[in-house]
């Protein structure tokens, strides 16, 4: 599957559960470890399981594999590591500290 149609199965999940401020960062010029990072916020970390999970179901049905997850012990970030596309999934207070648009935009 090619990493455009993941990206829209990715975000489709991710609005699917209420995620809010959802980017689609392109990093192929950048890093040649991985070619998209697409970063969301959700409000507990309740949500952001609940998102990780329908990001892995939605992609697993679409035919994709994840090759891990990371953060699942406290829900406060979560990383869906899917080799081309890496999901960051963060609560509010994470994703203001990390500030990850920056690292990755030029």
């Amino acid at each position: 599957m090619n990493s455009d149609k993941l990206v829209k199965i990715i975000v489709d999940a991710l609005e699917d559960i209420k995620a809010f401020d959802i980017k689609v960062l392109c990093v192929s010029e950048l890093t040649s470890m991985f070619d998209y990072i697409i970063i969301a916020s959700a409000n507990s970390s309740r949500q952001t399981k609940a998102l990780a999970d329908n990001v892995q179901e939605k992609v697993k049905s679409a035919g994709g594999s994840i090759l891990s997850l990371e953060g699942g012990q406290t829900g406060e970030w979560l990383l869906v590591d899917l080799g081309d596309i890496i999901v960051h999934i963060m609560q509010p207070e994470a994703r203001e500290y990390y500030n990850l648009e920056a690292l990755w935009t030029s």
